[in-house]
């Protein structure tokens, strides 16, 4: 019995050394929605992968949120983990995975030349509010599900087309005026604050929009 065991044993390591030893390791760059990006592939079995690796960009644009013009910056920064399903005969796949997410959005107000500011519905002097900042972020851990197509060349090279969903959450929004400890008096400074949190948030529910990230990408990739 204990020759048995051990033989069903052996036998078992054996076919795991034998089935990385056959394993596909892969390389690629993309770009799309969530920014440029590196993976990493391994691929243990032919109709299953694992994908790791990031994706990053800055976009800047000028922008209008809640009424007021800002400078905007969109900060992509995610890294992934991804469980890729692929279908016999077929390009075909679909994937599930995790994203560490940083994604975010940061936003100065412009220059108003002088103009009241409209906050929150009420006019302030722009010498009381000074810059406005802020700030949207989300879930630090998103789920992301879509699928694929995986087109190669003698096992070799091809390209990589992705299309899903990034699950960032509701948006956390941050929404300050740096002028705002210098206003005097101090009713004032109130009713500044107050209607500070009012734009905060309408922006909240604007940047609501953004909680289920479209993703599209292309990629290529090399196979080792």
């Amino acid at each position: 019995m204990k020759f048995t065991s051990l033989k069903a044993v052996l036998a078992t390591a054996a076919l795991c050394a034998s089935g990385a030893a056959n394993a596909d390791f892969g390389v690629g760059i993309k770009a799309g929605t969530l920014g440029v990006g590196f993976e990493g592939r391994w691929s243990p079995i032919p109709w299953f992968d694992i994908r790791t690796g990031l994706n990053k960009l800055d976009y800047e644009r000028n922008g209008t949120q809640s009424g007021i013009d800002y400078d905007a910056t969109l900060v992509l920064d995610t890294y992934f983990l991804t469980a890729n399903f692929k279908f016999p005969l077929s390009p075909f796949r679909v994937t599930v995975g995790a994203f560490s997410n940083g994604n975010e959005f940061q936003m100065v107000s412009q220059d108003t030349g002088g103009i009241d500011f409209d906050i929150g519905g009420i006019p302030f002097d722009p010498d009381d509010v000074g810059v406005l900042l802020s700030t949207t972020s989300f879930d630090k851990t998103a789920p992301y599900f879509g699928f694929g197509f995986d087109f190669e060349v003698f096992g070799k090279v091809g390209l990589n087309l992705d299309l899903g969903v990034l699950w960032q959450g509701d948006p956390i929004v941050t929404l300050e005026a740096t002028g705002l400890d210098n206003v005097v008096p101090q009713a004032l400074q109130d009713e500044l604050r107050t209607a500070i949190e009012i734009e905060r948030q309408q922006l909240e529910d604007e940047m609501s929009d953004f909680k289920a990230w479209p993703v599209i990408s292309l990629g290529f990739v090399y196979n080792f």
